[in-house]
């Protein structure tokens, strides 16, 4: 009997690992273009090999490096520097909040390296997983250290032999992870209070790009979309997915 559990936990394990992967890897398509635009761009700014590849490992987020590097370069202050870059990740802030919930079985050190690999593509991917079974470890830190080496991987061959892909968008590149993104928001689309949440996200987040301009759009569009989920009435209990013992 217990070489029989043995068993069935180490192809559930298996499974996870292989569910990360298969579901990560469209992901890097638009990933190590990126990264590869991001190194070149870092050292032509003059940034050293050394200091590149440590932005990207303790920043993780490519929006965010590439607007810094672009302030640096026009001369910017320290201050406009460090409020863009808040403006742009503060949507992590919510993104955490949201995972937190699915994390229940993580240890305190296991949600700090969690949190720290919460990027775009891996919020969405852990909540459509999440919304089918329980979110564990093993495919959660599969797909997150993954797309961390590619980042990691991108930005070094970026860095070292130059500009290899000056314009992604020319070969539409840049428009995968949107995509990508926008196919995993939809696995959400029959739940009650989408279409409200959503519309209301994509009306202010609109707005906000004509009135105010980028980047609080991302911000303020996503607070618009929590307010009304808010202000909706819950689902009942028994909507909610049954959670399973993780393995």
């Amino acid at each position: 009997m217990s070489q029989t559990r043995s068993s069935d936990l180490h192809q559930l394990a298996g499974s996870e690992i292989e569910a990360a992967l298969r579901q990560v890897f469209p992901v890097f398509l638009a990933v190590f273009p990126f990264g590869m635009v991001y190194g070149a761009i870092a050292l032509g700014d003059g940034l050293t090999l050394l200091e590149a590849m440590g932005f990207s490992a303790t920043v993780f987020a490519g929006a965010s490096q590439l607007a810094a590097l672009q302030l640096i370069g026009i001369g910017a202050p320290v201050w406009t520097v460090l409020l863009t870059v808040f403006a742009l990740n503060f949507r992590h802030i919510l993104y955490s909040a949201s995972i937190g919930r699915h994390l229940t079985r993580f240890s305190p050190a296991a949600k700090a390296a969690a949190f720290f690999l919460l990027v775009d593509p891996i919020f969405g991917a852990a909540e459509a997983r999440a919304a089918e079974r329980p979110l564990t470890k093993r495919y959660y830190f599969t797909y997150g250290m993954a797309l961390y080496i590619c980042w990691l991987a991108s930005t070094l061959i970026g860095a070292l032999f130059g500009s290899l892909i000056e314009e992604p968008e020319a070969f539409g590149l840049d428009f995968v992870l949107p995509v990508y993104f926008l196919a995993l928001v939809m696995t959400f689309r029959s739940r009650r209070t989408f279409w409200p949440v959503a519309g209301t996200s994509a009306i202010v987040s609109i707005a906000v790009t004509y009135v105010i301009g980028p980047p609080w759009h991302v911000t303020l569009g996503a607070l618009a979309g929590i307010a009304v989920a808010a202000a909706m009435k819950p689902p009942e209990r028994g909507e909610t997915h049954s959670t399973e013992k993780e393995a």
